[in-house]
């Protein structure tokens, strides 16, 4: 099966995410090595990551398209690994040496259109659902150290907060804003991309920009899928 007729090369600037991605047609297969090699980077890189998250995005480019149910799966000679996504399109995938080796396929369980794999990257969730601005601003940080390590044109960006997205099951979306003084604020939820590029516009998401009080502390109701720092 040749590469050339199946696979796309391109690169896309996405603020909070590595800047390649692997483009294919519904129903063709992505070559392994590409989406091992935009990944590996990230475990490569020497930069501080403790509160970072990598993770493979199925983007559809099609608005509309829908992601339930779908897998992605490593489809080689001997073995098949079956990655289920989340609702935002992400799973983590695994390095695997005889998967290189092979250079087995990736495909998608069922056809959803035109669309691209991704490598993402966000803020690892905490399990008490507690976030101080503190961290949140170091895990920004570091999330743009590594971006500039991959795209030297963000040189001159800056942290200036970060994105919650949840699933857009009603109920499960809320950030409350903790200040030091013991007041709360609710903060305002409105529709939106998880990621800069995705077509779909569609889920919760709260916006904070950082304000300077590292003692501040953000509580979710309710887990949210992702926490995105914002670059700007």
């Amino acid at each position: 099966m040749p590469l050339a007729s199946h696979l796309t090369a391109c690169c896309t600037l996405a603020l909070v995410a590595l800047s390649a991605c692997v483009q294919a047609r519904a129903g063709d297969w992505v070559s392994y090595r590409d989406a091992y090699r935009a990944m590996v980077v990230f475990e490569k890189y020497g930069g501080q990551k403790n509160f970072l998250l990598s993770q493979l995005q199925v983007a559809p480019q099609e608005r509309g398209a829908s992601l339930d149910g779908v897998q992605l799966t490593l489809a080689g000679k001997t073995n098949q690994v079956n990655l289920p996504l989340d609702p935002l399109g992400r799973t983590p995938f695994p390095l695997l040496k005889g998967a290189y080796d092979e250079n087995v396929a990736l495909l998608l369980s069922r056809r959803i259109g035109n669309f691209n794999l991704r490598p993402r990257v966000s803020i690892a969730l905490q399990p008490d659902g507690v976030y101080e601005e503190g961290e949140l601003r170091a895990a920004c940080e570091q999330a743009l150290g590594f971006a500039r390590y991959r795209d030297g044109s963000l040189r001159t960006r800056q942290c200036g907060g970060v994105r919650f997205v949840f699933a857009k099951r009603a109920g499960e979306t809320g950030v409350r804003l903790h200040r030091p003084d013991g007041s709360d604020v609710t903060l305002a939820v409105a529709p939106g991309v998880a990621f800069p590029g995705d077509t779909d516009d569609g889920f919760p998401t709260v916006l904070y920009r950082f304000a300077g009080n590292e003692r501040t502390q953000l509580v979710t109701a309710y887990p949210p899928l992702a926490i995105v720092p914002l670059f700007e």
